[in-house]
């Protein structure tokens, strides 16, 4: 019973970290990590070829605007199934006009 307690308390110290890095605007490395759900090997090779958004004021510690981060996660969008057969309509009826 008392490893059951442990494990829920161990959720719930996870989620408050969570919560606690989703409030900020400027992120650490390990809130970083938390924010993004990666790895911190992942993130510093992210950060070593430049491919992922960051800032160190002073020369060794990263630093990481949150905001910055979700305009990362959400680029290269795919559309949906129901997008592309609106754009490929769209394209046959403009292609039928200049025909015209």
């Amino acid at each position: 019973m008392d490893t059951n307690i442990l494990e829920k308390l161990e959720r719930i110290e996870k989620l408050l970290e969570t919560q606690q890095a989703m409030q900020k605007q400027v992120l650490n490395f390990n809130d970083a990590c938390i924010y993004l759900e990666l790895s911190q090997s992942h993130l510093y090779k992210l950060t070593s070829t430049g491919s992922i958004p960051h800032y160190k004021p002073n020369g060794k510690k990263l630093y990481f605007n949150r905001q910055e981060l979700d305009n990362w996660l959400l680029r290269n969008r795919s559309n949906s199934i129901d997008e592309i057969e609106q754009e490929a309509a769209n394209y046959l009826i403009k292609k039928g006009r200049v025909q015209l």
